[in-house]
C-alpha cells in the first residue's frame, strides 16, 4: 500500500488527497483498492455451481445466483463499506487497526470495554493475514488456470507456473513498487473494461439474465436452497473478498477517490461480467468447467490469459503490501515486537518492505499452493476469515457510530442489527467449510492472536517490574551531588520505556565508568492510537536539575521513527542535542520468566523469546550506529 509524503516528512502526515489531483488518486487507488475483488469473477460462478453447493445448473438458478451477486454487492460493498463505513477515518485513515483505535478512544472511560475491543479489533487484524496467504494463491492459481482452457496437455503446469509467479513476485519485493505501482492503474482499469465489454456481449445474446436485477429473484434462489442455503452462501461470498481494501486504503487514497472508482468503473464492470457469465451459461451449461474464460473467443484465450495474470499478480501485490503496512501499524500499536523496515523510495514514506514478513508469507502461500493445488479446492478456505473480518468491523463500528458519534440509539443498533444479520449469514455460510479447508485462516489468525495479546500483557509486566525494582528518577537527582561526579562535556540520551524511573544504562555508566554527562535526557518514545502526529507535536520537553532533561517522543502508528530528527526540534525548549556530540546508551533487557508471575508459565517463556529476537532498537528508530552504547540487563516478569 503506497502512501505519497514528501521526503522531508519524518513521517508526519502526507498531504491531503485533493493536491494530488482526484483523477490520478481515483486512478492510483483502482490499481491498488480493487485487484482482489476485481479477480473474483474467475472463481465465482463456476464454485456456486460445483457438486458440494447442490445448486442444480438451470436458468431460474442462473438468474437467482447472479442476482444474488449484484445484490450482495451493493448491500455489503456499496451500502455498507462505500456509503457508510468510509465516515468512520481516524484521522483520515482506514483499516481493521485503525478502526480500533478509534472505537477503543470512544470507550476510554470504560476500561475493561476498551480493552475487549482492542483485543477484538487485533483478532480481526491477524485474520488479514490468512487472507494475504490465501489471495496470492486462489488469484493467481485461479489465472493459470486459464492454461488447461487452452488445452487440456496444459493442466499439469499449471501449479508449477503458480509457483514460479509467486516466487518471483516475492522476491521483487525488495526494490519496492515504485516503479510498478505506476502501471498498476491503467491494468487494472483495462481489466474492468474487459470484463465489463466481454458479459456486454454475452448479454445480448441472453437478455433474459437482466432479470437478475430484481433482488425477488435473489430472495427466491436463498429461499429455496433449503440446508444447502449455507453451502450456496459460501460461495457466493467469494464476489465480496477484497472489500475490507476498501477501507483499509482509505488513508492512502481518500475517501472520494475509492467512492468514484467504485461506482464509475469497478462495480459496473463486476456486474456486466457476473451477467455475462450467466448469460454464457444459459446459453451454454457445459462452460461451466470455466465460465470465466469460455466467455471469450479462441483467439482471445491468450490475451485473456496474461491480462488475468497480470490482474492476479497486482491482486497479490496489493495485499503483500497491506501484510507490511498492517505489521508496521501493529508495532507502533505495541502488539507486535520491533522488525526490520526497509523504506524502498525516497519519496514515497508508505512504500516499505519488511523481510521477516515477506517470507514467512512466501513460505505460507507457496505451502497452500501446494497443498490445495486448485483454486477450487482453495475456495473451501477461502472466505471465512474475510466474513469474520466483516463481523468485527461492523461491531467496532457501532461503538465508534453510537459512543463517538452520539448517533440516536434507534439509528445505531437498527443500522448495526441489519449488518450483523448479513454478516452472520456469510460467517454461517462460510463456517460449514472448516473442515475442508477453513480451518487454515482460523487456526492461522488463532496463532497469530496468542503471539500479538502474548506480547502486549508481556510488555505492561515488564513495565511493572520496571516500575517495582527502579529508582524514581526525581529522588534521584534530588539525592545527586554533581561535584562527587566526574562530568563529561558531552550528551547523553537515555531511552527508556519509563521516564519515571532511573535508566539501568545511567546506573551502569555511573557503577563502571564513574561517570555522568553534562547532559542527560531521559528520552521516551511514546505511540499514540492516532494514525498521524504532526511535527508540532512531536517532542514535549522538560528541564530538571543538573543537567538532566525528560523528552518524550510522539508519534503516531503510521508515523515513521525518527530520533534524531525529533530530537533537533529539542533547540527551541532550550536543549540543544549536537549530533556529533552525543552518545546513545540503551538498556537491553532481558526477560526471565518467573512462575507464578502474571502470565501463564508457556506465555512468559513466548514472550521472552520474542523479546530476545525483536528487531533492535538501533535500526527502529534510526539511531546513528557509531554513537550508540548498549547495557544489558535481567529483568524477571
Amino acid at each position: 500500500m503506497q502512501k505519497i509524503e514528501t521526503p522531508a516528512a519524518d513521517g508526519a502526515a502526507p498531504p491531503a488527497s485533493g493536491q494530488q489531483g482526484l483523477a490520478a488518486l481515483t486512478l492510483a487507488a483502482i490499481g491498488v483498492v480493487y485487484g482482489d475483488i476485481g479477480t473474483s469473477p474467475l472463481y465465482t460462478v463456476k464454485e456456486i455451481f460445483a457438486p458440494h453447493t447442490g445448486v442444480p445448473l438451470d436458468a431460474a438458478n442462473l438468474i437467482g445466483a447472479v442476482s444474488t451477486i449484484l445484490w450482495a454487492l451493493m448491500l455489503v460493498v456499496t451500502l455498507k463499506y462505500v456509503v457508510l463505513i468510509l465516515r468512520a477515518d481516524n484521522h483520515g485513515e482506514g483499516g481493521g487497526l485503525a478502526l480500533t483505535a478509534l472505537a477503543a478512544r470512544a470507550v476510554e472511560q470504560r476500561p475493561a470495554l476498551r480493552r475487549g475491543l482492542l483485543l477484538l479489533g487485533v483478532f480481526g487484524a491477524t485474520l488479514f493475514y490468512g487472507d494475504s496467504l490465501i489471495t496470492p494463491a486462489i488469484s493467481v492459481l485461479g489465472a493459470m488456470e486459464g492454461l488447461e482452457v487452452l488445452t487440456p496437455a496444459l493442466k499439469p503446469y499449471v501449479v508449477p507456473a503458480t509457483v514460479a509467479i509467486l516466487i518471483g513476485l516475492f522476491t521483487m519485493q525488495r526494490f519496492g513498487t515504485a516503479v510498478v505501482g505506476r502501471f498498476f492503474g491503467p491494468i487494472i482499469v483495462l481489466w474492468f473494461a474487459v470484463l465489463g465489454a466481454v458479459g456486454a456481449w454475452h448479454i445480448a445474446q441472453q437478455p433474459a439474465i437482466l432479470a437478475a436485477f430484481n433482488p425477488l429473484h435473489a430472495w427466491a434462489f436463498l429461499a429455496s436452497r433449503g440446508w444447502h442455503l449455507f453451502a450456496a452462501v459460501g460461495a457466493i461470498v467469494l464476489a465480496l473478498t477484497g472489500a475490507e481494501a476498501l477501507y483499509a486504503d482509505m488513508g492512502h487514497f481518500g475517501r472520494r477517490p475509492i467512492q468514484i472508482a467504485w461506482t464509475g468503473l469497478v462495480l459496473p464492470g463486476l456486474a456486466l461480467n457476473y451477467l455475462g457469465q450467466g448469460a454464457l451459461l444459459m446459453g451454454d451449461p457445459s462452460a461451466i468447467q470455466n465460465p470465466f474464460y469460455r466467455q471469450f473467443p479462441e483467439a482471445w484465450l491468450l490475451p485473456a490469459l496474461v491480462l488475468a495474470t497480470m490482474a492476479a499478480i497486482i491482486a497479490s501485490q496489493a495485499v503483500i503490501s497491506g501484510a507490511y503496512s498492517l505489521t508496521k501499524q501493529a508495532i507502533g500499536l505495541g502488539f507486535l515486537p520491533r522488525m526490520r523496515v526497509r523504506y524502498t523510495s525516497a519519496r514515497e514514506m508508505g512504500q516499505i518492505y519488511m523481510p521477516g514478513v515477506n517470507w514467512a508469507l512466501l513460505v505460507g502461500v507457496l505451502a497452500v499452493v501446494l497443498f490445495f493445488r486448485s483454486s477450487s479446492a482453495l475456495a473451501s478456505a477461502y472466505g471465512i476469515a474475510v466474513t469474520l473480518t466483516m463481523m468485527i468491523t461492523t461491531v467496532l463500528t457501532y461503538f465508534v457510530v453510537r459512543e463517538g458519534w452520539r448517533m440516536p440509539a434507534p439509528v445505531a443498533i437498527g443500522a448495526t442489527a441489519f449488518f450483523l444479520c448479513i454478516d452472520a449469514l456469510l460467517v454461517a455460510g462460510c463456517a460449514i467449510k472448516f473442515l475442508d479447508g477453513g480451518w487454515f485462516p482460523l487456526a492461522l489468525g488463532l496463532a497469530l492472536f496468542v503471539l500479538m495479546s502474548t506480547w502486549r500483557r508481556g510488555r505492561e509486566l515488564l513495565m511493572d517490574s520496571i516500575r517495582r525494582d527502579g529508582l524514581v528518577l526525581k529522588d534521584f537527582i534530588a539525592q545527586l551531588d554533581p561535584r562527587s561526579v566526574n562530568r563529561a562535556e558531552r550528551t547523553a540520551v537515555y531511552a527508556v520505556a519509563d521516564p519515571d524511573t532511573v535508566p539501568q544504562a545511567l546506573l551502569h555508566n555511573l557503577k563502571h565508568n564513574q561517570v555522568l554527562h553534562a547532559r542527560n535526557v531521559i528520552l521516551t518514545v511514546r505511540f499514540h492510537d492516532v494514525p498521524w502526529v504532526p511535527m508540532e507535536g512531536r517532542v514535549d520537553v522538560q528541564a530538571l536539575d543538573h543537567g538532566f532533561w525528560r523528552v518524550q517522543v510522539n508519534y503516531g502508528f503510521m508515523n515513521t521513527p525518527d530520533v534524531p530528527k525529533a530530537l533537533e526540534l529539542t533547540a527551541s525548549h532550550g536543549l540543544a542535542v549536537p549530533l556529533f556530540e552525543t552518545s546513545y546508551f540503551l538498556s537491553r533487557e532481558t526477560v526471565v520468566p518467573t512462575p507464578g508471575g502474571g502470565m501463564a508459565d508457556w506465555r512468559e517463556k513466548l514472550f521472552a523469546t520474542m523479546s530476545q529476537n525483536a528487531g533492535g532498537v538501533v535500526e527502529f528508530f534510526r539511531l546513528p550506529g557509531n554513537a550508540v552504547v548498549e547495557l544489558g540487563t535481567r529483568v524477571p516478569i
